[in-house]
């Protein structure tokens, strides 16, 4: 991934640090996420598995998933330039594998449509490096106001 930051990286970041300062359940989840690409209605981000994401056989909750797909969809709306990225009006999460403490997953998410009032998003969570091994891939969408 490259380090340039263009307009939409730098929207998407300062979108995600006001919005994690008054989300303590992102922030705890996800506080660590890195954002490392943006272009309009595409993000990619990294984040590291840490003990905080496991269920009770160690390895990646899939509310954890669940949770970066609601987070994902709303990051991709924002790389388009809104301020606002809406209410949930659905969230579609399919578990493929799982992840392991210190695995680096790769999020990347698009927005399929921007409308004047629903914003239709597709999220892959995979291994960071092997973007055949997917952890989990879904949809969210969003009623937004314009």
């Amino acid at each position: 991934m490259g380090t340039e930051v263009n307009a939409e990286l730098e929207h998407v970041r300062n979108y995600w640090a006001n919005m994690k300062s008054n989300s303590p359940i992102y922030s705890f989840l996800l506080g660590d996420i890195n954002i490392v690409s943006a272009t309009k209605g595409q993000i990619i981000a990294q984040l590291k598995v840490l003990p905080v994401h496991f269920n009770s056989k160690k390895t990646l909750h899939g509310v954890v998933s669940s949770c970066i797909m609601d987070w994902a969809g709303g990051m991709a709306i924002a790389s388009t330039g809104l301020d606002n990225t809406g209410l949930s009006t659905d969230i579609h999460t399919v578990f493929v594998s799982t992840a392991k403490e210190g695995d680096l997953l790769e999020i990347e998410s698009k927005a399929s449509k921007v409308g004047a009032s629903l914003a239709f998003t597709t999220i892959e969570i995979r291994h960071a490096g092997d973007r055949e091994k997917i952890v989990a891939h879904g949809t969210h969408t969003k009623y937004i106001k314009k």
